[in-house]
C-alpha cells in the first residue's frame, strides 16, 4: 500500500515548496492585484454571454412558393390633399389593385400638420333636391333613382348614383373625366368644391397591403388610375391642377412582421420637392428573413435594402406621372437568425481559459520584473565594490 501511495505522491505534478522559501515582492502583490481584476472582469463578461442567448446567422436559398408579402406602410404628404390620393399596387404577373381602399386610413391635416375631422360625404356645393335619372328627366317622389353613368355603362341595368360611381365606370372604361361640373351626381355632391376647399390641405395614410410575393410596385398618387391601351394612367383632368407638390415623410415601411433588431432604412426618410412636378421612386430589395427566439417561436418576415431617384417632369418630351413609387424585388436569399444559449460545457471551458491564461501570463511577468530586478542589483553592487 505503501509502494502505490509513493507512486502517487511522484506523478504530483504541483510540489509544494515551504512557505519559508517563499521570497514575496511589492511587484509581486501589484501584479496579483491587477490579474485578479482583469481576472474578474473577464469572468463577468463570460457570464454574461452565456446568461443572455446569442444569435446565429445563416444563409440559405430561399425555395418558398406560393406565399404573399405584407407591406405596412404609414406616410405623410403635407401637401396633397386626401380627397385625390389615391394608392395602387400591382406586380409583374399581372395582377393590379387599382385605388386601394380596404384595409387603410387616410387622415386629413392641415396646414400644421394637425388632423383635421372627417368631414360627411356631399359637403360642398348645394344639392340639386331632384337628382337627374338616366332617362334624362328629374327624380320624382315615386321613382327609384337610377343615375347615368354618361355612356360608361357596362349594361342597361347599370346605374350611376353617386359622383364616385360614374368616376369609377369611367375608370373601368378607360376614360378620364375632363369636367366633373358636367356630371350631374358630381355637381350635387360638390366635388370641386370639396377639392378646392381642402386646397392647402395634407394627407396622412397608413395601413398595408396583401401582395404576391413577386416583383412589383406600388405608389401614391394624385387621381384615378385606369388603363388605357396597356398603360396605366391617372386621370388628373378633373382636378384642373397645373401641377401636384409630392413632398412626403415615411413614418414607417415595412415588407412583414417586426421582430428584434430589424432596421428598416425607410422610416423617418423626408423629402421635399423643390421643382414643379415630377416622379419620386423608390427602389427596394427585399430580403426574406426568418426569425426564431429561444422558445422555437418563429417570425416569417424580410429585411429590405433602397436606393432612391427623382425624375422631373419633363424628360424628353415623355410627361411623368406625379407621384412616390416604391419598386420592389426579391433576393434569392433568404437569411436565418437564430437565438441559442451558450452551452455550460462551453462556459466552463471559457473560464478555465481565462483563469489559467491570466495565472500563467502574470507569473511570466513576475518572474521577468524579479530577475530584472535581481540583476540590477548585482551589478550595482560590483559597482560598488570596485
Amino acid at each position: 500500500m505503501e509502494g502505490i501511495m509513493g507512486k502517487l505522491r511522484n506523478l504530483d505534478a504541483y510540489p509544494k515548496i515551504n512557505e519559508d522559501f517563499y521570497s514575496r515582492t511589492l511587484s509581486g502583490g501589484v501584479i496579483t492585484l491587477l490579474s485578479s481584476l482583469i481576472m474578474l472582469l473577464l469572468f463577468l463578461s463570460e457570464l454574461r454571454l452565456y446568461l443572455h442567448a446569442v444569435t446565429e446567422t445563416k444563409l440559405v436559398v430561399d425555395t418558398s412558393r406560393g406565399e404573399h408579402l405584407r407591406i405596412n406602410f404609414d406616410v405623410t404628404f403635407p401637401a396633397l390633399a386626401c380627397s385625390i390620393l389615391s394608392l395602387d399596387a400591382m406586380d409583374i404577373s399581372g395582377e393590379q389593385h387599382l385605388d386601394v381602399r380596404h384595409d387603410i386610413v387616410k387622415k386629413r391635416l392641415d396646414s400644421h400638420g394637425n388632423v383635421i375631422e372627417m368631414r360627411q360625404d356631399g359637403i360642398g356645393a348645394p344639392k340639386i333636391e331632384k337628382p337627374l335619372q338616366r332617362h334624362g328627366g328629374r327624380l320624382e317622389h315615386n321613382e327609384t333613382y337610377c343615375g347615368s353613368c354618361y355612356g360608361a355603362e357596362s349594361s342597361d341595368e347599370d346605374c350611376c348614383n353617386s359622383c364616385e360611381d360614374v368616376r369609377e365606370a369611367y375608370r373601368r372604361k378607360g376614360w378620364a373625366m375632363s369636367n366633373p361640373d358636367l356630371i350631374d351626381q358630381c355637381k350635387r355632391e360638390g366635388f370641386l368644391q370639396r377639392i378646392k376647399d381642402e386646397e392647402g390641405e395634407g394627407c396622412n395614410i397608413y395601413g398595408f397591403l396583401e401582395v404576391n410575393k413577386v416583383a412589383g410596385n406600388f405608389h401614391f398618387a394624385p387621381g384615378k388610375s385606369f388603363q388605357q391601351s396597356n398603360v396605366h394612367v391617372h386621370d388628373l383632368l378633373a382636378f384642373q391642377k397645373d401641377s401636384f407638390n409630392i413632398s412626403h415623410k415615411i413614418n414607417r415601411l415595412a415588407f412583414g412582421e417586426y421582430f428584434p433588431g430589424v432596421v428598416n432604412p425607410l422610416d423617418g426618410v423626408q423629402w421635399t420637392q423643390e421643382s414643379p412636378s415630377g416622379m419620386y421612386q423608390y427602389f427596394i430589395k427585399v430580403v426574406p428573413t426568418v426569425y426564431r427566439d429561444v422558445g422555437g417561436h418563429t417570425i416569417q418576415s424580410n429585411q429590405f435594402s433602397v436606393t432612391e431617384h427623382f425624375k422631373g417632369a419633363d424628360i424628353g418630351r415623355l410627361q411623368s406621372l406625379p407621384g412616390v413609387f416604391f419598386f420592389y424585388d426579391l433576393s434569392p436569399i433568404k437569411v436565418t437568425f437564430t437565438e441559442e444559449h451558450v452551452s455550460f460545457l462551453h462556459f466552463l471551458t471559457n473560464v478555465c481559459a481565462i483563469v489559467g491564461g491570466i495565472f500563467t501570463v502574470s507569473g511570466i511577468l513576475d518572474s521577468f520584473i524579479y530577475h530584472g530586478q535581481r540583476a540590477i542589483k548585482k551589478k550595482m553592487e560590483i559597482g560598488k565594490l570596485s
